[in-house]
């Protein structure tokens, strides 16, 4: 366990064998990138509602709300935790 944050800050060495990518640079992931493709998603789950796929209930277009909703407030969520993680 680290004792204070200059341990914290240092990083071991990556074996290249384990990580290739790690040799040049690249070892992260995509944070912008995740959250565009979310809101793409939720504007998909929401277009979908239009469709004449299920004239005789709405089941489906609850459902694709639904999961729009939830992925909407979890994108929210995140953008707000990323904004205020450095106050903690």
């Amino acid at each position: 366990m680290a004792s204070n944050t200059r341990d914290l800050a240092r990083r071991p060495a990556v074996d290249p064998a384990d990580e290739p990518s790690a040799e040049w640079g690249w070892h992260g992931g995509f944070p912008r990138g995740s959250v565009i493709a979310g809101w793409v998603v939720v504007v998909i789950l929401l277009l979908m509602n239009f469709t004449n796929n299920n004239l005789t209930n709405n089941t489906a277009n609850v459902w694709l709300t639904g999961l729009a909703i939830v992925l909407a407030i979890g994108l929210v969520l995140h953008s707000v935790r990323q904004r205020t993680s450095w106050r903690r």
